[in-house]
């Protein structure tokens, strides 16, 4: 290598040791690949007023849905990785690998785990004029009349259709999805009678569960429900391997000095600790869910190969 080579290059790592060492010295934007107002979108915002506050430079959410998530995901994999563009997604981060397989990017070799931020844990509902009160009954109904029973979803490849195809896989049942346009519309036609089951995010069911418009048989997650605390998960009532963590995360592209992700991830766990944050999250429903970044990229990475078995298995459409 020439002296000039050796100069140039000399000259990129003290210019990039200086960057991470003075991050953020300009505005931090935050894409969501979700429309405004989306669970993952009020976290965002949420968590970027409260590192502004911390830093001293503006965090700015830019809503980029469409497409699965692949469009605003996309933007973060081919920015400048120099922390000034991060990316915070829901855990259909871990399926667009399987279902988008023709994205001109990949999320294991182009962008970093920084942290998840919160479960929401999602119940199985179903409306009480169905006559089915327990998980048991619901399979053993299921299991009757193949092919009868409908689930509901806020779309295909959604974290609803993900948790109603591992409760499907688990317990041996055959089910039709009925994909809708968001939540809202899924609960209603769940309450109608019209669709027979839905998992839904607990903050959002929470009141019809309580007002008896609909009936919780299970939590779809690993664990129970902060706000359920007496609903048993459906792998404690019998369906094996029924499990799936609906989670919102953090990333950054790959390539983002180590300083940054590493100051990225204390400055969230620091704003975690602050009551506004807290209490904001907890309205959500949301329960706080930090890890460091290496702990977290190993998660996602075996995620990934779960959900592509579960694709594999339960026949959810791959784009083409």
């Amino acid at each position: 290598m020439n002296r000039i080579a050796w100069f140039a290059l000399a000259v990129g790592m003290v210019s990039f040791g200086a960057s991470a060492e003075t991050w953020p010295d300009k505005s931090v934007h935050i894409v969501v690949p979700l429309t405004a107002g989306s669970a993952t979108d009020v976290m965002a915002r949420t968590l970027a007023a409260q590192l502004s506050e911390q830093l001293g430079q503006p965090f700015i959410v830019d809503n980029k849905p469409g497409a699965g998530g692949t469009i605003g995901m996309g933007a973060v994999a081919r920015a400048r990785p120099d922390g000034y563009t991060i990316l915070v997604q829901s855990a259909s981060y871990t399926l667009t690998p399987i279902t988008y397989p023709n994205t001109p990017y990949d999320v294991q070799r182009d962008l970093v785990g920084v942290t998840p931020l919160a479960q929401l844990p999602q119940a199985l509902v179903i409306s009480p004029s169905k006559g089915i009160t327990t998980v048991q009954q619901l399979v053993a109904a299921a299991k009757a009349k193949p092919g009868a029973f409908t689930y509901a979803s806020a779309g295909v490849g959604t974290a609803n259709q993900l948790s109603a195809e591992r409760f499907r896989v688990g317990a041996g049942i055959d089910a039709l999805h009925i994909p809708f346009k968001g939540t809202p519309e899924a609960v209603t036609e769940v309450i109608a009678g019209r669709v027979d089951y839905y998992f839904c995010p607990v903050n959002v069911c929470l009141p019809m569960i309580t007002d008896k418009r609909v009936l919780a048989l299970g939590i779809g997650s690993s664990k129970r429900a902060i706000a359920l605390p007496d609903l048993p998960t459906t792998v404690e009532l019998g369906v094996p391997e029924s499990n799936y963590d609906f989670w919102v995360g953090m990333f950054a592209p790959s390539g983002t000095p180590r300083e940054i992700v590493d100051r990225l991830y204390a400055e969230t766990v620091k704003a975690f600790a602050n009551p506004k944050v807290k209490e904001s999250f907890a309205q959500l429903g949301a329960e706080p869910d930090l890890l460091e970044p290496k702990a977290f990229d190993e998660r996602i990475r075996k995620e990934i190969a779960t959900n592509a078995a579960l694709v594999k298995a339960s026949g959810i459409p791959i784009a083409p």
